[in-house]
């Protein structure tokens, strides 16, 4: 044996009277006899050379002997350590034979030890099983393939940023965003694609709207007065400011406010 249990409150309360000497050999001569599974040699010299002792350790040996261990023809031996031996070998075969028959016997079988069945222990007992039950999962349909306009690589990242999210992507989650979208006078792609960037789970009209405030606020003066140059001269000619590509004959305003 390789192991075996040591209770340290038993082994104190029968070896107050030890020497220290005496307890290295008293544990000496107990690891001796588990590991070989033999009595301990009535030959005390043969003993002595074994654990290392001195002669001055002689006396040492021979009171450890006489107060832990029965003399018996074959040797020094403890009872408690040939039961427990023994009853190692017994387990060592009832494993052995399980082996043979393929382990040990899952929990829904009988033992057969021959120990009562688990349902007769405790009648009280039902067994849990559900393999009579289908396995179905609550899964809400998502949309495979990208909304009209949408191209496939931004639907790809709003896709996988969803999940990330630990949210679902349904055709009700895409028309709430496009109804969003609307109100921002956003396309629904610029929409998805701004969800991604923030790392929102959703998007708002009302939360592109306040990044265009704060965007305006960031317009130099010359360029808030051309804006005010613009709209006041669509509101007094009712026409659309020019693009580059057009031309006009600009006309002071002040000249026109006078008419």
């Amino acid at each position: 044996m390789h192991y075996y249990k040591f209770n340290i409150a038993d082994y104190r309360k029968d070896t107050g009277h030890l020497t220290t000497i005496e307890h290295g050999i008293y544990r000496q001569l107990i690891d001796w006899q588990y590991l070989d599974e033999q009595p301990i040699p009535l030959e005390t010299q043969v003993v002595m050379r074994r654990l290392r002792l001195g002669s001055e350790h002689e006396t040492s040996l021979l009171n450890v002997l006489s107060d832990f261990f029965a003399k018996g023809d074959e040797g020094y031996s403890q009872t408690r350590i040939k039961f427990e031996i023994n009853e190692y070998h017994e387990n060592a075969k009832k494993n052995k034979k399980n082996g043979k028959l393929g382990g040990r016997p899952k929990k829904t079988q009988s033992v057969i030890s021959g120990n009562p069945d688990e349902s007769q222990n405790n009648p009280n007992h039902k067994p849990i099983t559900t393999n009579h039950k289908p396995l179905t999962k609550d899964k809400t349909p998502t949309c495979v393939a990208p909304p009209d306009g949408v191209s496939q690589s931004v639907w790809d990242e709003f896709v996988a940023h969803r999940k990330r999210q630990k949210e679902t992507v349904s055709k009700l989650v895409v028309a709430g965003i496009q109804k969003e979208a609307d109100k921002a006078g956003w396309t629904l792609e610029d929409a998805l694609s701004e969800t991604v960037i923030r790392g929102w789970k959703s998007f708002k009209a009302i939360w592109v709207a306040k990044k265009s405030s704060s965007q305006a606020q960031t317009l130099s003066f010359a360029e808030r007065d051309q804006l005010a140059k613009q709209k006041r001269w669509e509101e007094m000619t009712g026409r659309q400011w020019p693009t580059e590509s057009q031309s006009f004959i600009d006309v002071d305003t002040s000249v026109l406010e006078l008419k």
